[in-house]
């Protein structure tokens, strides 16, 4: 009778993406995470309403004091935000569900539209901090375990508590003023240059002006998107940079005490090539099952960084409408991301319990 067990110098069969025999099944699985994102994305949207209902009605705080009393009970009546809490928080259920977060108090725009118009650009800077992230958290993470307990190790491990502890509207200034007004190497702010951005609003494009950009067969309208997004990018990204180091070295180290890593290193493999074929990829499971969580954090860090380097995202918005106090506007855009948090954090668990079926149990 034989026996399916992998070799000692091998990874286990769950990191090389094989099917369990037993335990759960990735269909009911799924359909697990999908049913808990509904009580997770109701419970948001409820604190959400009710936190912004703390302050009085919407027309009020953005309104009070430039209409005169009779309009403003007017305006107060036809909103309906003179009826029971209750109420309207049952009317913005029913309207949530049809898609309907309402209308901004400052320049009446639907706010699925404000969405629209500027989530494209705030899905850009994620992406490019995202990327930032990985390029640099995960190789000096790869360092500092095969460095472990040396020289390196330990500065790495301070970098990545600098990384995450630094405020990145303080780390955007300190940015700005160092590689754009000192060196010049970098713009001030924007997501483009003046002609760069009436040249691509122009095409018919996705409104990812890196995407637009390289669409439009211009190589300086590509290098100005590029040299644009560089500082942003590099501000919102190390924040999330330190988290993925520290990740990495702990789950490579703690691979390192596997029974394939013993037989690996027995046959006289190097340290190099432990980390790089060995343990490389068993460190990366974990960093997926926390990407939702840093996607919530990105978009939580994209309000300041688009505000400190007039990135026209939706975080510049809301934090423009949070000035002045269009709490209808902050209480559509805060339940709308809370709505991808939450579809975000189902797709990376997806992802993570089709690459280790462990999950799933």
């Amino acid at each position: 009778m034989t026996t399916d067990v992998a070799p000692l110098d091998q990874p286990p069969a769950f990191l090389a993406g094989r099917r369990s025999k037993s335990g759960g099944t990735l269909g009911r699985y799924l359909l697990v995470r999908a049913l808990l994102m509904i009580p997770t994305v109701l419970i948001l949207v409820t604190l959400v309403f009710f936190l912004i209902r703390l302050t009085g009605d919407p027309i009020t705080a953005a309104l009070g004091g430039r209409l005169p009393a009779d309009q403003l009970q007017e305006r107060i009546h036809e909103a309906g935000y003179d009826r029971p809490i209750i109420v309207q928080y049952i009317e913005y259920l029913g309207q949530v569900l049809t898609g309907n977060f309402g209308t901004t108090l400052t320049d009446n725009q639907l706010v699925t539209e404000v969405l629209i118009n500027y989530g494209i650009a705030t899905l850009e800077l994620v992406v490019y901090a995202l990327i930032v992230a990985f390029i640099v958290g995960i190789p000096l993470g790869m360092i500092a375990a095969a460095k472990r307990d040396h020289a390196p190790d330990a500065a790495l491990r301070v970098s990545a508590i600098l990384f995450y502890a630094t405020p990145v509207f303080f780390a955007g200034l300190l940015a700005k003023l160092v590689f754009s007004v000192w060196l010049g190497w970098f713009p001030v702010s924007g997501r483009a240059g003046v002609r760069t951005e009436i040249a691509l609003n122009r095409q018919d494009g996705t409104g990812f002006y890196l995407i637009d950009a390289i669409a439009s067969g211009n190589p300086a309208y590509v290098q100005d998107v590029l040299l644009h997004a560089v500082l942003p990018a590099m501000v919102l990204g190390l924040a999330t940079a330190g988290i993925f180091l520290r990740l990495v070295r702990t789950n490579v180290i703690g691979t390192f005490n596997m029974p394939y890593i013993d037989a690996a290193r027995s046959r006289g493999v190097s340290e190099y090539r432990l980390v790089r074929k060995h343990a490389y990829k068993p460190a990366l499971i974990p960093i997926i099952t926390v990407i939702g969580l840093q996607i919530a954090l990105l978009l939580g860090g994209a309000v300041l960084t688009e505000t400190t380097f007039e990135w026209q995202g939706l975080g510049f918005q809301l934090g423009k409408y949070l000035a002045s106090r269009d709490f209808v506007a902050v209480q559509g855009i805060v339940a709308l991301i809370a709505i991808i948090v939450a579809v975000t954090n189902f797709v990376v668990d997806a992802i993570a319990a089709f690459l280790d079926p462990r999950v799933r149990y």
